[in-house]
């Protein structure tokens, strides 16, 4: 069984790509579940419910957050009865949603945890701990766990994936938006990769207008990012075939597509 999971969808641009490629890559691929994280989805911060349910029209089994879950105030609004969403299970007590659901399809189900990294970030609580309380709660149900680990440090995405190592079928870090790779499968059957990239603009930084990220870094002023609304695109992914009864991952492959690396159907 196969799991496609879709990188940091940025903007407009990032979701036009959702809907263009998803069912391509569906026809190409026939993962059985396809998760997008959207944290950026709504101009470069936050989700909304419109784009929360295109996603799904879109094919879209679950949506992923991060550490824009709250900047769309909109979000509290819908989040609490959004089944097929998923934030940082590491906010603390209290926070809307939830950080683990269960998503089943042809009579197997897959875990989907969403945590924060620390390192560099702000701070939440520990996400090694809370892994292993909502890893153990979904071996309950389901031996295959995807863990969508948004976290800055590469040091840090690498050490819950050693720490995770034979408990998940996969860890894959989000948040850099440059695609890692080091996308392998752990000795004890974890897939894992340290970033699957973004999804949206390709000519511009992190999927934010490039000439007022260059200036912020020139002047050490305070510039406002936006999205481009125009131009060149890319979508970032991986796929990662596991076995649905152990749970063990047997591969997980990148998947890149722009200018430089176009899609090939066959």
């Amino acid at each position: 069984m196969k799991i496609l999971f879709i990188g940091d969808v940025v903007g407009s641009l990032g979701r036009d790509m959702i809907s263009e490629y998803v069912p391509m890559l569906k026809k190409k691929y026939s993962p059985d579940w396809t998760i997008v994280n959207g944290e950026n989805a709504a101009a470069g911060r936050g989700i909304t419910e419109k784009i929360y349910r295109k996603f799904l029209a879109d094919g879209a089994d679950a949506v992923t957050l991060g550490n824009h879950a709250w900047d769309n105030k909109e979000v509290f609004d819908f989040i609490d009865h959004a089944r097929e969403i998923v934030r940082p299970a590491n906010f603390p007590e209290g926070a809307p949603g939830t950080g683990l659901i269960f998503v089943k399809k042809a009579g197997t189900e897959v875990a989907i945890i969403n945590l924060q990294g620390r390192t560099f970030m702000p701070a939440l609580d520990c996400p090694f701990k809370k892994a292993e309380e909502l890893v153990a709660k979904a071996r309950e149900r389901t031996p295959v766990i995807f863990v969508d680990f948004h976290a800055e440090a590469t040091s840090e995405k690498q050490a819950l994936g050693w720490f995770l190592d034979g408990k998940v079928s996969a860890i894959v870090g989000t948040h850099t938006h440059v695609q890692t790779a080091d996308n392998r499968v752990l000795p004890k059957g974890t897939a894992y990769l340290s970033d699957v990239g973004m999804t949206g603009p390709y000519d511009a930084i992190l999927g934010m207008e490039k000439e007022a990220v260059m200036k912020k870094f020139i002047t050490s002023l305070p510039v406002r990012f936006e999205v481009p609304k125009s131009g060149r695109t890319q979508l970032s992914a991986c796929l990662i075939d596991v076995d649905k009864k152990t749970g063990r991952a047997k591969a997980i492959d990148r998947i890149l597509i722009n200018d430089d690396f176009p899609f090939l159907a066959e």
